[in-house]
């Protein structure tokens, strides 16, 4: 057996050999151009440095996609705030060509020569792209899960396995129902549609996206096309969407009616403005401060109360995960004894006959 299978990897790496060959010489290639001494040294740290930075991203867009509904809200917990403190920081600043470094990891302004132009959307949103798309396309691989778990329970028969998959044990008769009906309306959509139909699914902010995806994956969906659909979905067009929104919240004239509007709340208003004042000018004073400048910060409240909050969340989308997984060993347990008890039941039938 153990020849056999040598002889089938074989086989197999014979039909590949060309991408094998290529993603060795890349590999070669990257690592002499890390070790060898030369005048290539002075931009390694620069490399290595940008592929952690949207590593990082596309590991966050995982996170807030995977799970069949347990997802990590890392847009609102990471994304969001990223995109408000460039937007911030370019209104004040007067540009978007901040210091690098410390930029990314801390905004400030550039010296008072530095010319200074003027602030668009368009200037904005180039310079929060890069990030944004690879959050985007981190999403989109969270996705693949359900797609490949709906395909296995075609391909091995167990068509229950698909309404399983998207209902849980307590859920109501009428949720499961909707659930239901509603993979229903987007197997129709994708029959119909195909590519345009993933790709409408995978534009606009949709939790329940995993109902596509196992269903597109029930219906033996080309992976290829599927993938390139919610790629270019998740992180061309929604993505842009969402950066949009935030965007335009956070430009100064709007960022002004925001806390007017807190302001102006009867009774509570002066109470909710006084944290968002403190951090606002702690904000401005980090940006125009200069890069050889250390200033010792105390946390604003605002700033307190979010990192809670993103506390919070992580220990739920760890308990939810948890539960997940707990949820589904039962039910196969259960299945299996189930299994045990009517085949023991047959077999106590049959031999009174």
């Amino acid at each position: 057996s153990l020849s056999l299978s040598l002889s089938l990897s074989l086989s197999r790496l014979q039909e590949h050999i060309v991408p094998v060959v290529l993603c060795l010489c890349a590999v070669s290639t990257f690592f002499i151009f890390i070790n060898v001494p030369g005048p290539q040294h002075q931009y390694v740290g620069w490399l290595n440095d940008a592929i952690l930075w949207y590593v990082w991203w596309v590991f966050l867009g995982v996170l807030s996609s995977i799970g069949l509904g347990f997802g990590l809200h890392t847009f609102v917990l990471y994304l969001g705030p990223h995109i408000a403190g460039v937007t911030i920081a370019a209104w004040e600043c007067g540009t978007t060509d901040f210091p690098s470094p410390p930029y990314p990891d801390t905004i400030i302004c550039p010296p008072a020569g530095v010319p200074r132009h003027r602030i668009t959307l368009w200037n904005i949103l180039n310079k929060i792209r890069p990030e944004s798309m690879m959050w985007g396309l981190g999403t989109a691989l969270g996705e693949l899960p359900p797609y490949f778990m709906g395909r296995a329970a075609r391909i091995s028969g167990q068509d229950d396995e698909v309404d399983d998959l998207l209902t849980n044990s307590e859920d109501t008769e009428e949720k499961k129902s909707c659930m239901v009906k509603f993979r229903l309306y987007i197997q129709q959509l994708v029959e119909k549609s195909g590519f345009l139909g993933v790709l409408l699914c995978a534009s606009i902010p949709n939790p329940l996206f995993d109902v596509a995806g196992i269903t597109c994956g029930y219906l033996l969906f080309p992976f290829t096309t599927f993938f390139i659909a919610i790629v270019i979905g998740k992180a061309v067009i929604k993505v842009h969407l969402q950066m949009l929104m935030v965007v335009l919240l956070f430009t100064r004239n709007n960022l002004k009616l925001v806390e007017e509007g807190i302001e102006s709340i009867p009774y509570v208003g002066h109470f909710l403005y006084r944290p968002v004042e403190e951090y606002m000018n702690q904000t401005r004073i980090t940006l125009h401060r200069s890069t050889s400048t250390h200033i010792q910060q105390s946390q604003s409240t605002l700033s307190i109360i979010f990192d809670v909050f993103i506390g919070i969340m992580i220990i739920f989308f760890l308990v939810a995960i948890i539960n997940g997984m707990a949820r589904r060993k039962f039910r196969n347990h259960y299945n299996e004894r189930y299994e045990i008890i009517l085949n023991e039941t047959d077999d106590s039938i049959s031999s009174c006959y």
